[in-house]
Protein backbone atom coordinates (compact mmCIF):
# COMPACT_ATOMS: atom_id res chain seq x y z
CA UNK A 1 0.00 0.00 0.00
CA UNK A 2 1.28 3.49 -1.26
CA UNK A 3 1.48 6.71 1.11
CA UNK A 4 -0.65 9.64 -0.55
CA UNK A 5 0.80 13.02 -0.60
CA UNK A 6 -2.61 14.26 1.76
CA UNK A 7 -2.25 11.44 4.56
CA UNK A 8 1.59 12.46 4.34
CA UNK A 9 0.80 15.35 4.64
CA UNK A 10 -2.59 16.89 6.25
CA UNK A 11 -2.64 14.24 9.15
CA UNK A 12 0.46 15.04 10.22
CA UNK A 13 -0.11 18.94 10.07
CA UNK A 14 -3.12 18.82 12.62
CA UNK A 15 -1.22 16.37 14.83
CA UNK A 16 1.77 18.93 14.85
CA UNK A 17 -0.33 21.69 15.97
CA UNK A 18 -3.12 19.86 17.92
CA UNK A 19 0.25 19.42 20.06
CA UNK A 20 1.88 22.48 19.31
CA UNK A 21 -1.81 23.86 21.26
CA UNK A 22 -1.68 21.89 23.82
CA UNK A 23 2.10 22.40 24.53
CA UNK A 24 1.26 26.14 24.87
CA UNK A 25 -1.74 25.66 27.27
CA UNK A 26 0.86 24.05 29.43
CA UNK A 27 3.42 26.96 29.30
CA UNK A 28 0.54 29.37 29.96
CA UNK A 29 -0.58 27.25 32.79
CA UNK A 30 2.87 27.18 34.64
CA UNK A 31 3.37 30.91 34.14
CA UNK A 32 -0.29 31.05 35.70
CA UNK A 33 0.93 28.91 38.49
CA UNK A 34 4.21 30.93 39.27
CA UNK A 35 1.86 33.96 39.09
CA UNK A 36 3.63 35.84 36.66
CA UNK A 37 2.13 37.41 33.55
CA UNK A 38 2.45 34.40 30.49
CA UNK A 39 3.12 37.07 27.80
CA UNK A 40 6.21 37.27 29.50
CA UNK A 41 6.92 33.87 27.92
CA UNK A 42 5.98 35.06 24.58
CA UNK A 43 8.85 37.03 23.92
CA UNK A 44 10.98 34.15 25.53
CA UNK A 45 13.87 32.61 23.20
CA UNK A 46 16.61 30.03 23.95
CA UNK A 47 19.01 32.27 22.72
CA UNK A 48 19.94 35.73 21.26
CA UNK A 49 19.58 34.72 18.24
CA UNK A 50 17.01 32.61 17.52
CA UNK A 51 12.93 33.65 17.26
CA UNK A 52 10.96 34.10 20.11
CA UNK A 53 8.06 32.17 21.70
CA UNK A 54 5.48 33.66 19.39
CA UNK A 55 7.07 33.84 16.17
CA UNK A 56 8.01 30.17 16.48
CA UNK A 57 4.09 29.62 16.56
CA UNK A 58 3.89 31.80 13.71
CA UNK A 59 6.01 30.44 11.52
CA UNK A 60 4.71 26.47 12.15
CA UNK A 61 1.11 27.28 11.33
CA UNK A 62 2.37 29.05 8.26
CA UNK A 63 4.34 25.54 7.31
CA UNK A 64 1.43 23.38 7.70
CA UNK A 65 -1.22 25.78 6.17
CA UNK A 66 0.76 27.09 3.59
CA UNK A 67 2.15 23.51 2.79
CA UNK A 68 -1.15 22.53 2.03
CA UNK A 69 -2.21 25.35 -0.28
CA UNK A 70 0.86 25.06 -2.68
CA UNK A 71 0.75 21.28 -2.24
CA UNK A 72 -2.93 21.85 -3.99
CA UNK A 73 -2.38 24.80 -6.23
CA UNK A 74 -3.79 27.24 -4.65
CA UNK A 75 -2.76 30.65 -3.09
CA UNK A 76 -1.69 30.26 0.82
CA UNK A 77 -4.43 32.30 3.13
CA UNK A 78 -2.76 34.74 4.58
CA UNK A 79 -2.36 35.16 8.48
CA UNK A 80 -0.78 38.91 10.13
CA UNK A 81 1.22 37.94 12.58
CA UNK A 82 0.27 40.36 14.88
CA UNK A 83 -0.52 38.50 18.05
CA UNK A 84 0.25 39.33 21.17
CA UNK A 85 -1.01 36.93 23.53
CA UNK A 86 -1.53 33.30 24.21
CA UNK A 87 -5.38 33.76 23.25
CA UNK A 88 -4.32 35.05 19.67
CA UNK A 89 -1.86 32.08 19.51
CA UNK A 90 -4.67 29.53 20.22
CA UNK A 91 -7.14 31.18 17.74
CA UNK A 92 -4.54 31.51 15.43
CA UNK A 93 -3.33 27.82 15.41
CA UNK A 94 -7.68 27.00 15.58
CA UNK A 95 -7.46 29.17 12.41
CA UNK A 96 -4.51 27.11 10.98
CA UNK A 97 -6.53 23.83 11.56
CA UNK A 98 -10.07 24.80 10.26
CA UNK A 99 -8.37 25.69 6.83
CA UNK A 100 -6.43 22.81 6.52
CA UNK A 101 -8.95 20.58 7.10
CA UNK A 102 -10.79 22.09 4.36
CA UNK A 103 -8.57 20.41 1.72
CA UNK A 104 -9.70 17.27 0.53
CA UNK A 105 -7.56 14.43 -0.84
CA UNK A 106 -7.94 14.87 -4.38
CA UNK A 107 -6.85 18.08 -4.40
CA UNK A 108 -3.12 17.15 -2.92
CA UNK A 109 -3.10 13.49 -3.96
CA UNK A 110 -1.18 13.90 -7.21
CA UNK A 111 0.84 16.52 -6.38
CA UNK A 112 4.49 14.73 -6.07
CA UNK A 113 5.87 16.37 -9.18
CA UNK A 114 3.69 19.80 -8.82
CA UNK A 115 6.20 22.72 -9.20
CA UNK A 116 6.31 24.68 -6.19
CA UNK A 117 8.60 28.46 -5.73
CA UNK A 118 9.44 29.76 -2.94
CA UNK A 119 10.62 33.31 -2.67
CA UNK A 120 12.85 33.87 0.32
CA UNK A 121 15.34 36.41 1.50
CA UNK A 122 17.86 34.39 -0.37
CA UNK A 123 16.19 34.33 -3.48
CA UNK A 124 13.76 31.81 -4.77
CA UNK A 125 13.77 27.79 -3.69
CA UNK A 126 12.33 25.64 -6.40
CA UNK A 127 10.68 22.28 -5.23
CA UNK A 128 8.69 19.34 -6.64
CA UNK A 129 5.93 18.58 -4.65
CA UNK A 130 7.27 15.38 -2.55
CA UNK A 131 10.83 17.49 -2.21
CA UNK A 132 8.83 20.11 -0.55
CA UNK A 133 6.44 18.43 1.17
CA UNK A 134 9.70 15.96 2.49
CA UNK A 135 12.63 18.00 2.60
CA UNK A 136 11.29 21.51 3.53
CA UNK A 137 7.22 21.72 5.10
CA UNK A 138 8.04 19.14 7.64
CA UNK A 139 11.43 19.77 8.76
CA UNK A 140 10.40 23.26 9.29
CA UNK A 141 7.19 22.22 10.86
CA UNK A 142 8.78 20.29 13.30
CA UNK A 143 11.39 22.61 14.13
CA UNK A 144 9.08 25.26 14.96
CA UNK A 145 7.22 23.22 16.96
CA UNK A 146 10.58 22.01 18.81
CA UNK A 147 11.86 25.31 19.64
CA UNK A 148 8.71 26.40 21.19
CA UNK A 149 8.22 23.26 23.51
CA UNK A 150 12.21 23.90 24.01
CA UNK A 151 11.60 27.57 25.00
CA UNK A 152 8.84 26.04 27.08
CA UNK A 153 10.84 23.06 28.63
CA UNK A 154 13.69 25.87 29.48
CA UNK A 155 11.37 28.60 31.03
CA UNK A 156 10.16 25.29 33.63
CA UNK A 157 6.77 24.37 31.95
CA UNK A 158 6.09 20.63 33.08
CA UNK A 159 6.17 19.46 29.83
CA UNK A 160 7.77 15.46 28.46
CA UNK A 161 8.07 13.76 25.45
CA UNK A 162 4.57 12.53 25.38
CA UNK A 163 3.56 16.30 25.66
CA UNK A 164 5.42 17.10 22.28
CA UNK A 165 4.37 13.66 20.44
CA UNK A 166 0.72 13.50 21.85
CA UNK A 167 -1.07 10.21 21.75
CA UNK A 168 -1.79 8.32 19.35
Amino acid sequence: MTLSMYHASVPVFLRALHNLQHVLRRGEAHAEARKYDPSLLLQSRLTVDMLPLTRQVQIATDMAKNGCARLAGVEPLKFEDNETSFAELHTRIERAVEYIKSFRPDQIDGSETRAITLKTRSGEQHFEGQSYLLHFVIPNLFFHCTTAYAILREAGADLGKSDFIGKA
